[in-house]
């Protein structure tokens, strides 16, 4: 049985709240994803994304926390809301508050925008 958009989203949720970013980047987004975050950096495909997710997963020293508030699913696109705890092993701190606006084809991620909250 193929899977609703709506049980692939809460799938995708899970592993980022269990902290499995690059897992989640790896099963979910789509060969020419295109990502935008916050800061102006700019992937244009899952391969730099992946690059980009496992080089911040490797500076992780600690994860503190990792919360999902709130999730909707509206046609293709998707927003979830989550609170990040790190500690990062330059000895820095990482707590972002952020909403990520997802737009899905064919249970893919195909963009994604992250926001500060």
């Amino acid at each position: 049985m193929e899977q609703s958009l709506n049980e692939i989203l809460s799938a995708k949720n899970e592993l980022v709240r269990n902290g499995q970013i690059v897992e989640a980047t790896e099963k979910y987004f789509a060969s020419n994803v295109k990502t935008l975050d916050f800061d102006g950096t700019i992937t244009n495909n899952k391969e730099e994304m992946l690059v980009k997710m496992r080089g911040f997963a490797n500076s992780i020293a600690k994860v503190n926390g990792i919360i999902m508030h709130n999730a909707a699913l509206i046609g293709d696109i998707s927003f979830a809301e989550f609170t990040f705890d790190f500690d990062m092993k330059d000895g820095s701190k990482v707590f972002w508050h952020e909403i990520l606006r997802t737009v899905w084809q064919n249970g893919q991620v195909i963009e994604e925008q992250y926001f500060k909250a």
